[in-house]
């Protein structure tokens, strides 16, 4: 794909690079002065953006050989790929638990390899709620059973928002346009963090000597996570100038039986669904605030990006947010 040269700079091999956190973390990673193996699904037609100190490794999780060359002088695997996707079980243990299995053994082989971080999910906290959120949990088992030499830790994000994401904009666009869909009773409590942040995060971990086998929650240090009137009447300021955001509130019985068509119909024609019964366990779930005290003593890393900020600048109402020191 595009030229790598030897200039000194430490290797970091990722994976999930083409999703929108892993995006996010390839160019942050740039920018702090390293150079990135990516890996990236070959599809006809797909053409991979060129930057300097970022090569392109064609391949998939599933593929010994690709997984080689990704790790080919690399220093630290971040491990970012996953499945957020899928009819059952199997369908995300092959991605959540199969695929940190492999990208360990393949971090294993590679002796210039030290370092092992997975980017997990605050789902993972709620193994029982979700085969999605099980997932997660094996996964960071999976990686605790099978680290051998290498120093890890783990990561778990709460809800991730900024430019790129395809997750949260449906909702802040509603908001923008003054309703607001909320699942269930709209009663529970959550934590945030912009995507520069849990970039800024990462790069934070990388520059210092965490203590092997940590797994660290994140938010963007809001604290006791948020409520949503404490979101609605942020965007009602932020993208309404003031105008009230009207709640349309989603009984779970309705969430419920759409998850039950999307499960059947998933059985019947194959696709993955994202809106499932355990989804909506998920979504409905009332704690959903992390905290980031640990990963903060830690590292020394603090989150800079408010919710105020952020969603102006996600909805394209101010310029982009990097996240990292002056």
């Amino acid at each position: 794909m595009n030229e790598e040269l030897d200039d000194g700079r430490p290797v970091v091999a990722l994976t999930g690079a083409t999703g929108f956190i892993g995006a996010a973390l390839s160019e942050h990673l740039m920018q702090a002065g390293y150079r990135v193996r990516a890996l990236y699904r070959p599809r006809r037609g797909r053409v991979m953006p060129c930057a300097d100190g970022l090569k392109w490794i064609a391949g998939d999780l599933d593929d010994p050989e690709a997984l080689a060359e990704l790790m080919r002088g690399a220093e630290t695997l971040i491990h970012c790929a996953g499945s957020v996707r899928g009819a059952n079980r199997a369908d995300f243990d092959r991605v959540n638990e199969q695929g940190v299995i492999n990208a360990v053994e393949a971090a294993l082989r590679e002796p210039a390899c030290r370092r092992f971080l997975l980017i997990s999910s605050l789902a993972a906290r709620e193994p029982e709620l979700s085969d999605y959120a099980g997932s997660k949990r094996r996964g960071e088992r999976a990686l605790a059973a099978r680290a051998g030499r290498l120093s890890w830790a783990a990561i778990r994000p709460p809800a991730v928002y900024g430019p790129g994401d395809r997750e949260m904009l449906p909702l802040f666009q509603g908001m923008a346009r003054g309703v607001a869909a909320i699942p269930g009773s709209g009663s529970g409590r959550f934590s945030l963090i912009h995507v520069a942040d849990l970039a800024s995060a990462v790069i934070t971990w990388l520059g210092a000597g965490t203590e092997s086998g940590a797994i660290y929650e994140l938010d963007d240090g809001h604290e006791r996570g948020y409520d949503w009137d404490t979101v609605l009447g942020t965007a009602a300021q932020v993208l309404r100038d003031g105008a009230p955001i009207r709640r349309l509130k989603i009984p779970v019985a309705i969430l419920r039986t759409v998850a039950g068509v999307n499960r059947l119909g998933a059985r019947l024609f194959g696709y993955a669904p994202m809106l499932t019964p355990g989804k909506v366990r998920e979504i409905t779930h009332t704690d959903w605030v992390s905290d980031s005290t640990a990963f903060v003593q830690a590292t020394g890393w603090r989150p800079v990006v408010s919710f105020r900020d952020g969603l102006a600048q996600t909805l394209g109402k101010t310029p982009a947010l990097t996240g990292l020191p002056e």
